[in-house]
């Protein structure tokens, strides 16, 4: 079953990790590179999430701050399931 925000999430923590990735700034190109694919696949998989956006969603996405639509969203689940356990 595919999940387009938990699709979205997974490409965001991706991002994350390819920016942190010591090995892969030692080559520039390739880089640059996979920060363009995983860019160009976070815009495909914003533009799948089921509508209407949450409007702070809408807003980090347009201004392309990702790290503050990951923690978002990571803290809707974090709260959804602490009210399921309940």
């Amino acid at each position: 079953m595919v999940n387009p925000t938990s699709d979205f999430v997974a490409a965001l923590r991706e991002r994350l990790a390819i920016i942190g990735d010591e090995n892969s700034r030692r080559d520039p190109d390739k880089h640059i590179a996979r920060l363009k694919e995983i860019s160009d696949r976070i815009n495909n998989l914003a533009a799948a999430l089921p509508k209407p956006i949450d409007p702070q969603l809408a807003h980090f996405l347009q201004r392309k701050s990702y790290d503050k639509a990951l923690e978002l969203l990571e803290g809707r689940t974090a709260s959804t399931k602490i009210t399921k356990l309940n």
